[in-house]
């Protein structure tokens, strides 16, 4: 008899399991900016890191797989899910490798939202916002994104042009795009890699923390970054405080939009907070 009961209750714990796969997704509107997914295996960016609060623990993240405050997580707003990438923290010099696996932060002022046991590990105490660079792990990542652990699939191209090199205009939602709260339920679209579809396995990654030199840097708000010195005259106006700044080689010279540096992550969410209601939706914070 109790065969019989249990039964119905294993059938439902397996349907509930979360079913990992790897996925990119649609654009989404979060925290009052768009998001626009992309596969990005090489892809370095600095900014704010934050605690990212977590669906609670065993709660399906964005692409399925289980979310635990207690292992080293971290949520993206636009990488492919999963990925690896190695969060260093700035302010101290602490470095660690850990697996991408949600979409976020909220706060579209923060480059990466990580779980509690990552931010302990880097030094990052609850209610902060630290400077930290993170870096893509191209072999580790591909690998997840082609299903294939243990060895190295072939590189994937990326078409897409580096953000560096992009003049970002406040547009209407593409067609297909919706808006999402806190947690997002973002359709997989299809993947050079792999199939959005494929079940990607867990990597166990070693909590490995990895001490250096403290780099801290000035903190800014870049609207964009644009070819033409007219284009970027013309996207300074209508951001308050910001300036333009020429940068690369003469023949190839680029101009990026910025303000500050800011003394404070407060200072620069208001400076980031003017320039989105300004209609510059592609804004963000960084370190340089």
């Amino acid at each position: 008899m109790k065969t019989r009961f249990l039964l119905p209750l294993l059938l439902a714990a397996a349907c509930s399991t979360p079913q990992p796969r790897y996925m990119v997704g649609e654009p989404y509107s979060l925290g009052g900016a768009w998001s626009y997914p992309q596969q990005d295996f090489a892809l370095v960016e600095t900014g704010l890191a934050t605690r990212q609060p977590g669906p609670g623990w065993g709660t399906p993240t964005a692409n399925g797989e289980a979310w635990s405050a207690s292992r080293a997580l971290a949520a993206h707003r636009t990488l492919q899910l999963p990925a690896v990438v190695t969060v260093t923290n700035l302010e101290n010099g602490s470095s660690l490798t850990l697996r991408v696996n949600d979409r976020g932060p909220v706060n579209p002022g923060r480059v990466i939202g990580l779980s509690d046991r990552a931010a302990d590990l880097l030094g990052i105490p609850p209610g902060a916002a630290a400077q930290v660079r993170l870096t893509v792990d191209g072999e580790r990542s591909r690998a997840l994104a082609a299903g294939v652990l243990g060895r190295a699939p072939e590189a994937v191209a990326i078409e897409t042009a580096p953000r560096a090199a992009v003049a970002t205009e406040s547009l209407a939602p593409p067609p297909g795009a919706r808006a999402a709260g806190q947690r997002i339920d973002a359709t997989p679209v299809a993947a050079a890699a792999a199939p959005a579809a494929a079940v990607v396995a867990d990597i166990a990654l070693p909590e490995t923390v990895t001490r250096g030199t403290a780099q801290p840097g000035r903190i800014f708000v870049e609207a964009g970054t644009l070819s033409r010195a007219d284009a970027a005259q013309r996207l300074a106006a209508r951001v308050p405080g910001a300036r333009v700044e020429a940068f690369g080689p003469r023949r190839d010279q680029r101009y990026r939009v910025r303000s500050g540096p800011f003394q404070t992550a407060a200072q620069a969410d208001a400076a980031l907070e003017r320039t989105l209601a300004a209609g510059v939706s592609g804004a963000r914070i960084l370190v340089d």
